[in-house]
C-alpha cells in the first residue's frame, strides 16, 4: 500500500493540465466578450476553467489517503485502439452495424474478464441506438449493412 492515492493524484493533475490549456487557449486565440455579450471564447475558457477544477477536486483529497499501487496492463490501451481502427476499417465495406460490432468486440478485450452475456446486451443496444439514432430519427442515407462479396 503506498502512503498516498497516486493514480488519482495523477489523473486530477491531468485534468488541471488539460484545463488550463483549454482556458488559455480560448482566452487568447478567441474574442471572450462579456457575461451579456458572450463572444465565441466564452463557453471553452468556461468549460476549460471548470475541468480544472474538477481536476483539483479530484487530486486534492487523494493527498491524504492512502492508495493502493496502481495495476497497469499495456494490453488495456492497445484493445481499445484497436477496436478503433477495426471501426474506421469495418464502416466503409461493411457498414455501420458490422462495424459497431467488431469496436465493441475487440474493445471489450481490454477487460481481464469477458461476460458473454452483457457483451451481446452492450452490441444489441448500440447497434439499435444507433439504427433508430441515423436511420429513423434522422433519416441519414447511412448504410447499415454493405456486404462487398
Amino acid at each position: 500500500m503506498l502512503s498516498r492515492d497516486y493514480k488519482d493524484i495523477f489523473g486530477g493533475f491531468l485534468l488541471v493540465v488539460f484545463g488550463g490549456w483549454v482556458a488559455w487557449y480560448s482566452a487568447t486565440h478567441y474574442e471572450l466578450g462579456t457575461f451579456r455579450r458572450m463572444a465565441p471564447g466564452m463557453f471553452p475558457m468556461m468549460l476549460g476553467i471548470i475541468l480544472a477544477g474538477f481536476g483539483v477536486a479530484i487530486a486534492a483529497p487523494a493527498f491524504f489517503r492512502p492508495g493502493e499501487r496502481p495495476h497497469i496492463r499495456i494490453f488495456s490501451p492497445l484493445f481499445v485502439l484497436a477496436g478503433v481502427a477495426a471501426f474506421a476499417i469495418l464502416v466503409r465495406p461493411f457498414g455501420l452495424i458490422p462495424a459497431i460490432l467488431g469496436v465493441v468486440i475487440i474493445s471489450s478485450l481490454a477487460e481481464m474478464k469477458v461476460r458473454p452475456v452483457s457483451l451481446t446486451i452492450l452490441c444489441v443496444a448500440l447497434c439499435l441506438i444507433a439504427w433508430l439514432t441515423f436511420r429513423v430519427g434522422l433519416g441519414l442515407p447511412m448504410p447499415m449493412f454493405r456486404w462487398p462479396y
